[in-house]
């Protein structure tokens, strides 16, 4: 049996990530190796087999809107659950995902968490069900957007933004 040479580029990418985080640090080892076992077998069990299944462009490209939406969405919950009359209406929807590969679908569901006042709560084929801290506003522009940025990622396509699910 042998063994795809691509499949060892996610670990030796992964081992050369946190050779540059820690800058070298030795020790850093000790905790590096068995996270870089883990999540090079996260990305093979996911079926990311290795760099060339992502996109770098697209990827680059979805990390500014991380950043993004990342503070957003801090910034929002925080304005939300500390207000003296705590502006919330809890409840939740459904969203259909048009991405067809598992790691592409876990990846965005756990991206949701990210919009303002939004939280994946369950990932059943490809219907997401999502909480919201509001209930009256409507975050399919956003999840279509966000789903969009990640179906470039994983060199996707994905149904043209407010098309029915």
């Amino acid at each position: 049996m042998s063994l795809n040479p691509r499949y060892l580029l996610t670990p030796v990418a992964l081992a050369a990530l946190w050779w540059l985080l820690t800058r070298g640090e030795p020790g850093a080892w000790l905790v590096g190796v068995p996270a870089v076992i883990a999540a090079g077998w996260a990305a093979w069990s996911l079926g990311a087999g290795g760099p060339s299944a992502i996109s770098l462009p697209g990827l680059l490209r979805l990390l500014p809107l991380f950043i993004w939406e990342s503070l957003r969405g801090g910034i929002d919950v925080a304005r939300r659950t500390l207000a003296p009359s705590m502006r919330i209406r809890p409840g939740f929807t459904q969203y259909r995902t048009s991405l067809e590969h598992l790691s592409a679908r876990v990846f965005f569901t756990n991206c949701v968490c990210l919009l303002p006042g939004t939280l994946a709560a369950d990932l059943q084929d490809d219907r997401i069900k999502i909480h919201l801290l509001d209930s009256t506003l409507d975050p399919q522009a956003e999840l279509e957007r966000l789903e969009l940025a990640v179906a470039r990622v994983y060199r996707e396509r994905t149904r043209a933004p407010g098309a029915p699910s």
